[in-house]
């Protein structure tokens, strides 16, 4: 069994991007995106995400809206649907995302976002297959 007393292991973490568990179906990762930075606009294409937030302020960006989110909101992305999540507030925008499939490699680190967009750019980034 898995168990994470998820809000503090994700508030816990000083790196952009943390895969915690990867399953078959799906994959859990907790992000800490810095004050004035985004997740980057991007679109996954047959993967579907939800997005919690655990603590900070920002902005959703979702299929051509904007909304603000807070500790406590969940953000669904649709397969195919651009997105983009950007800390509007002075303090980390923490926050627990699923993916379904996976998209990410299991067990990957990403301390910062350009260490991230590295890793993806050099196919250092992808998810297992079955």
């Amino acid at each position: 069994m898995e168990h994470f007393t998820i809000a503090t292991v994700a508030e816990k973490s000083p790196d952009f991007r943390r895969v915690l568990w990867t399953g078959e179906h799906t994959q859990l990762v907790i992000m800490t995106i810095p004050p004035g930075g985004e997740i980057g606009e991007e679109v996954h294409e047959g993967i579907d995400q939800i997005l919690t937030f655990v603590s900070g302020t920002g902005e959703a960006r979702v299929a051509g809206e904007k909304k603000e989110v807070v500790s406590g909101d969940l953000v669904v992305v649709p397969s195919g649907t651009k997105h983009n999540f950007v800390n509007t507030g002075p303090n980390p925008l923490v926050l627990y995302t699923v993916y379904g499939p996976p998209e990410h490699a299991d067990g990957a680190v990403h301390k910062t976002k350009e260490e991230a967009d590295a890793a993806e750019e050099a196919g250092e980034d992808e998810p297992p297959t079955s």
